[in-house]
């Protein structure tokens, strides 16, 4: 299955391959984690997805939402291979990575995942933050939720918005270490919206973040 290496450049992360996607919200230092799924998301993950009218509830919150069905079902019918379930695990893991190298200043990382204003907008607060001589510890408490609220086909272009509701713990420190904002003990309650982008037929597997916003 050809989204399984999706997410293969993820192993300088975490030695892992994952399935594929990316994201993160651009100047939101402080961001969410991951839990493993209910086990109704995970019966949803373990079957294949090509027959969307089969015993799906309706904005179940694991897998997408109502006003998404009409574009996955366009993008099943372009790509036999695309599965709802397998996606949403690598968004889940990509979210963490893509997060945790930005809290790091990885630029190399985040060109691997993440394109056009997006990537800008994100190495922009990174030079911001090292021009301040300020570091993050930032670490991802849980991911409550992760659901496809809308995706679409246009032509040959796949783009799926998947929202995360997530934890996280936020701490910014000076050079000297000095605690400049935040707390470990206190989580932050976060809600974005990342739209990941894929021509369909393309040699190249990954997803691309190519959006984000902060969900409503």
């Amino acid at each position: 299955m050809t989204e399984i290496v999706l997410l293969a450049l993820v192993a300088l992360f975490v030695g892992l391959r994952l399935y594929a996607v990316l994201g993160r919200r651009t100047g939101h230092e402080q961001q969410p984690i991951l839990r493993p799924a209910d086990t109704a998301a995970a019966a949803e993950t373990a079957a294949p997805v090509h027959d969307l009218s089969v015993d799906r509830p309706e904005s179940s919150g694991f897998v997408y939402e109502e006003p998404a069905t009409a574009g996955i079902r366009a993008i099943v019918s372009a790509d036999a291979a695309f599965d709802v379930g397998a996606f949403l695990e690598g968004a889940q893991a990509a979210y963490r990575m893509i997060l945790e190298a930005f809290w790091k200043g990885d630029r190399e990382a985040l060109r691997q995942f993440v394109g056009g204003h997006v990537l800008e907008a994100f190495e922009h607060s990174i030079d911001e933050r090292e021009a301040a001589g300020h570091r993050l510890e930032n670490r991802l408490i849980t991911i409550d939720r992760t659901v496809i609220e809308d995706a679409r086909l246009s032509g040959r272009t796949a783009e799926i918005e998947v929202r995360f509701d997530a934890d996280i713990a936020a701490v910014t420190r000076d050079q000297e270490g000095t605690l400049v904002a935040g707390t470990m003990t206190d989580a932050i309650v976060t809600h974005d919206v990342w739209t990941f982008r894929r021509e369909i037929g393309s040699r190249d597997p990954n997803w691309l973040l190519v959006d984000t916003d902060q969900a409503d």
